[in-house]
């Protein structure tokens, strides 16, 4: 089964204006970070599409709006998530919604993980904490067209046991065929028995079939650097590889420039890149 390519339902009348969103319900995944499930925007009865990777600006009213990447189902256009880390003003007051509250909603924006590209191939998703939220709805996709792609590989680090996302996903995700997701914590506590260490270190306990894999990377910038250079010493050339960049996006559209990296928009011509196009500029300072 393919899935429907989705037209960008953004209103280029009226880029910057929201539209309402309903609360249904908020999820606390661990001490700081959570998820709004919500009742999103229609489009005329559609419901609200988007394709895996892509982010929408989300609205705190009379606080400010950031940038947040979807972290639903993309099949499931009626509910719409967002995973946020607590870590500001306008995420604060996000933390503090409850069901049947009101906020605003900008978006879908920018490109979203190949999916297309990796018919046939195997994956392997590397994410480092809350990197594995715009990676989510890919591992969805993945999933329900299940016999276009080959093996999945979901490599997973966090900061300790109760900084891991999604847990029940995670060992539902380690039950399916053909699927193997391996998780590391960099310090550990006295209930956990996996890994510890960094997410690189993970390659050690699999082998990949370099020339038929496709690798999409999240997380934080050192370890994304660090995870494509393990990759590529695995034989992984960069055009097989993926990297979600976050920065301090503002308005979303290509406007205003605070996402600059380059000559790339993160919000405009990403947030995902296929390696050859910034990798050049991960290890410049300033930029």
């Amino acid at each position: 089964m393919s899935e429907t390519i989705i037209e960008n339902t953004v209103d280029i009348e009226s880029p910057m204006a929201p539209s309402l969103a309903v609360i249904r319900r908020v999820i606390w995944e661990t001490d700081d970070t959570f998820t709004l499930l919500i009742d999103p925007p229609q489009n005329d009865g559609r419901g609200f599409s988007f394709l895996p990777g892509q982010f929408n600006m989300v609205y705190a009213f009379g606080i400010g709006e950031s940038a947040i990447s979807i972290s639903s189902d993309p099949a499931k256009p009626n509910i719409l998530a967002h995973t946020i880390h607590r870590v500001g003003t306008v995420t604060s007051a996000l933390s503090k919604v409850r069901r049947g509250d009101l906020i605003g909603i900008r978006g879908p924006y920018g490109g979203g993980w190949p999916l297309e590209e990796a018919v046939g191939k195997d994956i392997c998703i590397a994410a480092g904490g809350i990197g594995l939220a715009p990676l989510r709805p890919v591992i969805y996709s993945l999933i329900r067209r299940r016999d276009e792609f080959g093996r999945i590989i979901i490599l997973y680090g966090a900061r300790s046991p109760l900084d891991l996302l999604y847990r029940v996903e995670l060992e539902q995700w380690s039950k399916l065929p053909n699927t193997d997701v391996i998780i590391t914590v960099d310090r550990g506590d006295w209930t956990w028995k996996g890994y510890i260490g960094v997410v690189t270190n993970l390659f050690s306990y699999i082998k990949m079939d370099s020339r038929e894999t496709v690798a999409m990377v999240c997380g934080p910038e050192v370890m994304m650097k660090f995870t494509v250079e393990e990759l590529q010493r695995r034989g992984l050339t960069p055009e097989q590889i993926y990297i979600s960049m976050e920065r301090n996006m503002k308005c979303g559209v290509g406007l205003c420039g605070h996402c600059q990296f380059g000559p790339k928009f993160i919000c405009k011509d990403g947030p995902v890149f296929r390696l050859p196009e910034v990798y050049h500029l991960l290890e410049k300072k300033e930029i």
